[in-house]
């Protein structure tokens, strides 16, 4: 996956093909779709080979559950002893192998398969975590995107890197590919049982289905025919015979992906060739690998015209070189490769008597330096073998444009101008990638590899352009089916401490953007989310937004949430907006009501966003100039309710036409759900790009029965660093069974109140919403609601407040309030247990979180007075 050497989660269960597959039995050299094969077997199922793609390809196969499954491999594979570590270990050891290579190979692999690791390449090269999903690129248009499989994908494997064979596949499976992998006769079965281990550690039994690894030599032209008749598209590593012999298999239409040898180089000026430690580097960069990787330098080039000082670096350079080859044991040769070297070194010895050359070779032969006066860019026989040769910097271009389909890696040794001077150079001659010097066999996660990027390759780009009826629609495939989710983790509940503890821990790169939570429910609590994952956070909340009518082509959005303080109700939506390409006024919430009001009608806005609270204010305090201006249509509402009676006034009196969350989701989690066109009071889609739900019984943690309420809780997937596992967010809810009337299968939930709209006092359970009810029901009243509960003399007490605005007296209130919930009459009447007021006030007076201007719905007085 990288460049550099040509590579580029739950436990691994012990049942399955990674359990039985360490007692393969001899002759077995082929993993197919779950089971290991002999010869015989694979022959006769390669014959029936397009008949068992069109089967794979049938059933889509979500990038999560690739991801999952690799992340799972990489974790076991990172534990030193693990039982798959072991295994796969001794497919590398079998034959006498390193035990050192053999290890450093596992953690290059380990590392490849992370979860971060391959997100950071899907978003680099795909542009999302969720390529798979026909989506809209541009919220303003009806055309849907995706990037969907080639179909068949043949994989023809190197035999000098170990690495290369599973990681081309794993690129095959994050593209949605069956996968069809033949690796040398020679090789190890490493790439096979990684698959195997690979396919063990998925539960669903997807990847097990795409995944065919066979072993046999490439003199098996038939098997080969076989294989790549049917294939969309091959990947092919190796010279330019071995990709001609390939080409003339692969049938008409079909897409040839080379990965063919690479030649990199080193570059040095006078500055950098005379520090000791630039030469230290550049030999280590020989040594590693022994140069078998397409990014060591086979040739050193001196932005010099004088020979001299070519064979006095050659002397220089060959001491360092000796003290550095000592540090890495050396391999032993085959016949073949000795030859090679021994017949450059002849040739160069034969040159020095015509002042051409200088060879300077170490006396056990495990490494030589070979001093060129001419700069036409030579292969290396590797094996520690380097080139020298002077390059002015004005014939960078000329000298080495001839060879660009060969050339990879460039190392620069130089200060700052020089670099970018030089990096310009040879990239315009054709080298693909710069590094330092000390650096050439290192990549990054995401990185390009011979100039191109890998997974693109291997799919298609489609789209579906679509009409009006689809502008509510964020995403085709959620008309279809629900999407496909692994199953939630096992293990403790997670609470708000734990996730405040968690913060203790998380990595500095895991901590990029700071938030910090309204305080409704209590305390102000800290989350933390790095830039990509904050990016896939708000690009999932505005497909949301899409599905609850907001539509970005027409609608001209006032975002009116509070900012400041660490608050992220103003900058998500500001975000949100921005991924939607919408009109946006950035006013946000201001205790001038006059001048937003102003705002609005001057710029012309027609959908306003904010807290239920303020925009009720709002609304009521300009409200002569609003009602005038009559082109407000749409409320996205967040973090608070409109009462039903609310919602009547807004409609009735102002000309709202759609009144919507824009949003279901919290500080620490983020968005979680959106409400579509037929979505009723509180009930939401869940977004399940982003998280896992469970709803568990209120008083055990257990699952509930479908539709019946409970605790729900989240597992986010789409988060690095911080794991928010089974976390309880503190909401009630129940399941809603069906497909909603809109056409997505995107399940739904119906959100009934907070754990802290519970309150227990004289005894009794009350819910928060009892109230509301009550006061609109019996009262007619459309305000806010505020509950205080605090100890008196003898009994507690329970005070209600209410906007003077449009409260009753107080003594026809209580007596609503006490007829409406028997409990309360109870308690307050012949049971003396409580006693209680309501209290008539300013709506300015009532308390509200400092960050977010939410109005806190119960406060409760008794432990303080305590």
């Amino acid at each position: 996956m990288a460049s550099g050497t040509t590579t580029d989660a739950p436990h691994t269960p012990a049942s399955g093909p990674a359990a039985h597959h360490a007692l393969r039995p001899e002759g077995e050299l082929h993993f197919w779709q779950g089971e290991f094969i002999d010869d015989a077997e694979a022959a006769a199922r390669l014959a029936g080979l397009p008949a068992i793609v069109e089967r794979a390809l049938g059933e889509t196969l979500p990038t999560e559950t690739v991801l999952a499954a690799c992340d799972a491999l990489s974790t076991a594979l990172r534990e030193p002893g693990s039982p798959v570590r072991t295994r796969l270990a001794a497919q590398l050891d079998g034959d006498g192998g390193d035990p050192h290579e053999s290890a450093a190979t596992l953690t290059e692999l380990a590392a490849a398969l992370t979860r971060p690791a391959l997100e950071r390449k899907l978003r680099r090269e795909l542009g999302g975590l969720r390529p798979e999903r026909l989506t809209r690129p541009d919220a303003r248009e009806t055309v849907f995107e995706a990037w969907a499989p080639v179909g068949l994908l043949v994989h023809i494997a190197p035999g000098n890197a170990a690495a290369v064979a599973p990681l081309s596949v794993v690129e095959g499976l994050l593209t949605g590919n069956v996968n069809v992998l033949k690796t040398s006769g020679s090789d190890t079965l490493l790439a096979q049982h990684l698959l195997a281990e690979l396919a063990a550690a998925d539960p669903t039994g997807a990847l097990a289905r795409r995944i065919v690894a066979l072993r046999f030599p490439s003199s098996r032209q038939e098997w080969l025919r076989l294989m790549c008749a049917p294939a969309d598209a091959v990947a092919a590593w190796g010279g330019e015979d071995a990709v001609a012999g390939i080409t003339e298999l692969v049938p008409p239409g079909c897409r040839l992906v080379e990965w063919g040898h690479k030649i990199s180089f080193a570059y040095l000026t006078r500055e950098a060739w005379c520090d000791p430690a630039v030469l230290a580097a550049l030999a280590a960069d020989v040594c590693r690998l022994d140069q078998q990787a397409c990014s060591s330098p086979q040739v050193v080039y001196l932005d010099t015209e004088d020979t001299d000082e070519v064979f006095a670096f050659a002397e220089e350079f060959a001491a360092v070189l000796a003290e550095t080859s000592a540090a890495f044991p050396a391999p032993a040769l085959d016949a073949a490769e000795q030859a090679e070297i021994t017949t450059t070194e002849l040739v160069a010895r034969l040159e020095q008597h015509l002042g051409l050359t200088k060879v300077i070779t170490a006396d056990d032969g495990t490494w030589r330096v070979l001093a060129d006066t001419r700069p036409a860019l030579t292969a290396s026989p590797l094996h520690r073998s380097i080139w020298v040769k002077p390059l002015p910097g004005k014939d960078i271009t000329a000298t080495l444009r001839p060879m660009r389909r060969y050339l990879q890696t460039a190392a620069i040794g130089g200060n700052r101008a020089d670099t970018a001077r030089l990096s310009r150079a040879v990239l315009t001659a054709g080298a693909l990638r710069v590094t330092p010097v000390g650096a050439m066999l290192d990549g990054y996660d995401g990185e390009p590899h011979d100039g191109v990027y890998a997974l693109p390759r291997y799919s298609r780009r489609v789209s579906v352009k679509a009409d009006d009826s689809f502008t509510s629609t964020a995403c085709l495939d959620d008309l279809v089916a629900a999407p496909v989710n692994p199953a939630p983790p096992t293990g403790e509940l997670l609470d708000k401490a734990g996730v405040q503890e968690q913060l203790r821990t998380l990595a500095p790169e895991h901590a990029h953007l700071y938030f910090r939570s309204g305080g409704t429910t209590g305390a102000p609590a800290l989350s933390l989310f790095t830039n990509d994952d904050y990016d896939t956070q708000m690009r999932a909340a505005a497909h949301g937004l899409l599905a609850a009518g907001f539509d970005p082509a027409r609608d001209r959005a006032a975002n009116l949430f509070f900012c400041g303080g660490m608050y992220g109700g103003f900058i998500s939506f500001f975000s949100i907006l921005e991924r939607l390409n919408a009109t946006q006024i950035p006013m946000a919430a201001g205790t001038d009501h006059a001048a937003v009001a102003e705002a609005l009608v001057t710029y012309r806005a027609d959908a306003v966003f904010g807290m239920p609270s303020y925009l009720w204010q709002l609304f009521h305090s300009q409200g002569e100039l609003l009602r005038a201006y009559g082109g407000i249509r749409k409320v996205f509402y967040g973090g608070e309710h409109f009462t039903a009676e609310q919602r009547r006034i807004l409609t009735e009196t102002f000309g709202v036409q759609v009144i919507r969350s824009a949003s279901y989701g919290s500080t620490d989690l983020g968005p979680l759900g959106y409400q579509c066109a037929h979505a009723e009071a509180s009930v939401h889609h869940v977004l399940t790009d982003l998280h896992t739900l469970e709803v568990l019984d209120p008083e055990a943690d257990r699952p509930v029965a479908a539709g019946q309420p409970g605790r729900l809780v989240f597992t986010s997937r789409a988060r690095a660093g911080q794991r928010l596992e089974r976390y309880q967010i503190g909401d009630l809810g129940r399941t809603v069974d069906g497909v909603c009337p809109c056409g997505s299968h995107a399940p739904r939930i119906e959100l009934l109140g907070r754990y802290g709209e519970v309150m227990r006092i004289g005894t009794y359970f009350y819910h928060y919403r009892r109230f509301v009810e009550a006061a609109q029901q019996q009262l007619g009243y459309r305000g806010e609601v505020q509950l205080v509960l605090s100890t008196g003399a003898g009994c507690e007490h329970l005070a209600v407040r209410l906007d003077r605005q449009y409260a009753p007296e107080p003594e026809q209130a209580r007596t609503a309030f006490l007829a409406a919930i028997p409990e309360l009459e109870s308690a307050v009447g012949e049971e003396g247990l409580l006693t209680c007021t309501v209290e008539i006030t300013d709506s300015r007076d009532f308390e509200r979180t400092a960050g977010s201007g939410k109005l806190r719905t119960v406060i409760d007085l008794r432990t303080a007075s305590a």
